[in-house]
């Protein structure tokens, strides 16, 4: 079982945490995140879920590309 991340946290407090999410979010489309102006203020709200329907990105391929990466999402 590899690294759990919990949905109900900030973008800002999981990329904080795991470095590396940053990478994964990047490749799955939230370009954005790489500015650290953007993580620092709205990643301070935002969760994966909500960046996700924002973006339209389905949440299956975001699991899929984070357990590609050894990670688990819990909602």
């Amino acid at each position: 079982m590899g690294t759990v991340i919990d949905l109900s946290k900030s973008v800002y407090e999981i990329c904080k945490n795991y470095p590396e999410v940053v990478d994964i979010m990047k490749d799955l489309g939230f370009e954005n995140i790489t500015s650290p102006g953007m993580l620092n203020t709205a990643g301070r709200f935002m969760t994966i879920p909500k960046g996700a329907a924002m973006k339209h990105i389905p949440m299956e391929k975001i699991k899929e590309a984070f357990a590609a990466k050894g990670y688990e999402l819990k909602e």
